[in-house]
This record gives C-alpha cells, structure tokens and sequence, in this order.
C-alpha cells in the first residue's frame, strides 16, 4: 500500500506535529525530523560539534554500561489520528544509523511524563542505512502522541506518521461553518488529474501558502483541459461559503474554475470519475492572479443538500494554493 497516497502524514509540521524532547540531539536536532521533504546533504560542511546533518542524529551511547540503552524522541500528533504506517527515512545516515528501531503511543491531554503508559505499536524492527523503511501498522487505536525509538543510537533523517484524522466534533459549536475541505478536520486530498509541481495535499492544508511551491500546480496542457482534483470531506454536510485562493500563483493561475460534489460510500476513485453523476455546486467562473476568491452568493447547490465529496476542475490548467469549503455537518 502507497501510505503517502491514501493517508495523511499526522505529525508533519505544516499540520501542528512538534517535537518535544528527546534522550540526546547531540550531533543534529530533534526538529529536523519532521521537516517537509526528504533530507540534504552537504559536504564539507561541519559544526563545532561535527558532522553537519540534516536529521535527529544523538551521539554514541556505548549501550547500557553509559546508562544510555537508546535513543528516544517523543512527538505530538499535528492531528489526533489512527496510525496506518511509517516512513522512518535515513537518507544519508549511511554509517551512523540505528541498528533497530521501534515506536511507542499514548492519548494524552498535556505533554507525556514520567507517569505516562506507552503502547508499542511497532514492535522493535531493523531498519537500513540511507533507506526510506516502511513499516504497515493495523492498530484501529486512536493517538496524541508517538515515541520514536532508535537502538542503540544513531541518526534518522525524516519521520513520517501516516494514518487518519480522528475529529473531535465535540470542539465546534452548534450551527458553526466549518472547513470541511481542511486535512486538520480529516479531509484527503485522493485523486488529481495531474500534481507535477507540486503535492495534491497542499490544496487543503492549513493557513496560506508561503509560496508558489505550496500548492497544487499541473504542468502545461496543450488541449482546452481541465485539470481536476476530488477531495473527500471531513464529513457529509453542506456547502455554503468556497474559497479559492491563487496566492502566489500570478503568471500560472487557472483562467476559471468548476466545483462539483457528490455523495459517495466509496472513495475508489480512478480515471473514470468524469462519467460519475457530479453536480454543479459553483459553475465555471474566472479566476485572477495571487488572489482569495471568496463564492457565496455563486454556490447554486441548496443549503440542504449535501456531499461527501468535491471536485475542483481548473481550465485549461495551472495552480492553485489553497481550497476551503465551508459548511455543516448533516
């Protein structure tokens, strides 16, 4: 199973995840595990205390006579979740990676302490030098927190967690729009037509885009289009309130836009999602440069109907930065 393309990473940086302490980050710091893309290298390069890395990497333990057995990192979860998977990166770790590695959660309301019960998730596994190792997990638990083993020490570059948002519906007031298009409120981003610049989940992350990078932006056509993405929503509900944001995208922003939605039990979705019963929820309207498009009174789709699903088309193609879709919960 791809887990980049069917889940969501829970502890990227982009979406809240945060370090928050570890054993020892002696040769390279603990924050740079979950920096987005994969890690650097450069040569020649050297601190006061080594080695320049780009990853978590601590110094050598000597194993239990220093006292050290491991390493250790703990994490919180950008977005409470169900973990499906790993992706514990060592690229450029090539003579300085752990040996074994193993991860450990909890549900917790504040930072985990020395009282805190972890539960294996990974069992203690063998991982390879310079190698992205994916490790599958079918635990149905929800989580806060990881713990990221390494034994005895070492270096891993990146440290991905992928699985499922776990929403809190109780944390929205009755009546309130929410973006229902929003990966912090469980939406997937789950087939584009084209993401060759750059990642279909950019479209549904948090805040602006920083630049034209973060967005999703297709390569040229040299037909009429269009260029298509499905998001599934965080939940069934309505649509009352889209925006379309082209921040940053100035010379390569799509001339006009369609929104379509549907209701679907399925999110199989494959090339042959044109011929399914899509309905028209914004028609085809013009888009300008590095700007926040703002629909209401445009949305023809009645506040009570509803969609687990939505379809962004962008004519002839092109990037857009961000996409929120505002309504409630059936």
């Amino acid at each position: 199973m791809k887990l980049k393309t069917y889940f969501v990473d829970l502890v990227s940086e982009r979406v809240g995840g945060e370090t928050l302490a570890c054993s020892d980050d002696f040769f390279a710091e603990m924050e740079n595990l979950l920096k987005p893309g994969r890690s650097i290298f450069i040569d020649h390069k050297y601190t006061e205390r080594g080695k320049w890395m780009d990853g978590w990497e601590s110094r050598r333990s000597y194993g239990r006579a220093n006292g050290r057995e491991f390493d250790w990192c703990i994490i919180k979860l950008g977005i409470n979740g169900v973990i499906r998977g790993f992706d514990i990166d060592t690229n450029y770790f090539r003579g300085n990676a752990p040996q074994t590695v193993s991860v450990e959660a909890c549900v917790s309301n504040e930072h985990p302490n020395a009282d805190t019960v972890w539960q294996i998730v990974l069992a203690e596994s063998k991982v390879d030098a310079h190698s992205q190792n994916i490790f599958e997990i079918t635990n149905p638990q929800t989580w806060t927190h990881v713990r990221l083993n390494m034994f005895p020490d070492g270096g891993i570059a990146r440290f991905r967690v992928y699985g499922e948002a776990d929403v809190n519906w109780d944390n929205f007031v009755e009546g309130e729009l929410i973006d229902l298009a929003s990966i912090k409120n469980g939406a997937k981003a789950l087939l584009v037509s084209d993401m060759f610049f750059s990642d279909k989940n950019n479209l549904i992350m948090p805040g602006r885009g920083k630049d034209m990078g973060d967005g999703w932006e297709t390569k040229r056509r040299r037909d009429p289009g269009p260029d298509w993405s499905i998001v599934k929503l965080a939940a069934q509900g309505s649509v009352e309130k889209v925006i379309v944001d082209t921040c940053h995208f100035k010379g390569n922003y799509p001339d006009t836009f369609k929104l379509e939605g549907l209701c679907s039990d399925s999110d199989d979705f494959d090339a042959s999602n044109a011929k399914l019963a899509w309905q028209t929820i914004i028609p085809q309207t013009k888009l300008h440069a590095h700007r926040e498009h703002l629909f209401i009174n445009e949305i023809t789709a009645a506040k009570t109907q509803h969609f687990t699903h939505v379809k962004l088309s962008i004519y002839p193609d092109g990037g857009i930065s961000r996409l929120r879709v505002l309504g409630k919960r059936k």
